[in-house]
């Protein structure tokens, strides 16, 4: 590993002063993840992604539409979340916002970090509303995006049957919860909130999932736990 890591760090250095090769990708073909890159403008997801549960071409679209269609929404939004919004279209450190627009968009982020902040995870600790909002910004996000987009395909087509007593709005919604449910251990989870720019998976379901009017209809929520009232929604994207 030590020589895994300077082979990679003289790789690196080797790169200095050279023109950027926007060809090379940062995760391997092999690796289970995606990414933003907002200095090439572009979204990266590497073959190994495509596979159950981020996505299965054996699954009824609804379910595809809430993992990897979302997925991709979320790494699209990334490219507006607080840090993807100050790049301008060619990938420059550029502000290319009105001012009013820019003021309205901080408030949201605000917001949503409020409302992250006020989650405790285990006693005496909480998800870390500003550490997060990035990732919570482009949750919300990817799945208003997927949901839509999964409305979008139905034009003009007979609403899909239940499945398994499920309507399609609601295997929309687990598609996305199965992407993201985990076991954690408590010391795992105390230390993924102090250090980890992404909400634990458990709160990337529900925290996230209470914001949007779509899923508390779906499931017919009250408001309360798993849905928030229309004065407490989050609509950034």
């Amino acid at each position: 590993m030590i020589n895994i890591n300077l082979w990679d760090h003289n790789d690196n250095i080797a790169k200095a002063g050279k023109p950027v090769d926007k060809s090379e990708w940062m995760l391997s073909p092999q690796t289970i993840n995606a990414y933003n890159n907002s200095t090439n403008n572009e979204i990266v997801f590497p073959a190994a992604i495509l596979q159950p549960p981020f996505f299965n071409p054996d699954a009824d679209d609804a379910i595809n539409y809430g993992a990897i269609i979302s997925v991709i929404g979320h790494e699209m939004t990334h490219g507006f979340d607080d840090n993807g919004a100050q790049y301008d279209g060619k990938g420059n450190l550029s502000n290319w916002w009105a001012p009013e627009d820019a003021k309205n968009f901080a408030a949201l982020g605000d917001r949503l970090k409020a409302y992250f902040n006020a989650i405790e995870v285990t006693k005496g600790f909480h998800i870390d509303g500003k550490l997060t909002v990035g990732e919570n910004i482009a949750d919300l996000g990817g799945l208003t995006l997927g949901y839509y987009a999964l409305v979008k395909s139905l034009e003009g087509k007979k609403a899909p049957e239940p499945i398994d007593g499920f309507t399609w709005k609601q295997r929309f919604f687990l598609g996305w919860a199965q992407v993201w449910h985990e076991n954690m251990t408590n010391e795992s989870l105390i230390n993924q909130v102090q250090t980890n720019e992404h909400s634990p998976a458990r709160w990337r379901i529900n925290a996230t999932l209470a914001q949007m009017k779509e899923f508390s209809e779906a499931f017919g929520c009250a408001t309360g736990k798993m849905a928030v009232g229309d004065a407490d929604r989050i609509v950034i994207w």
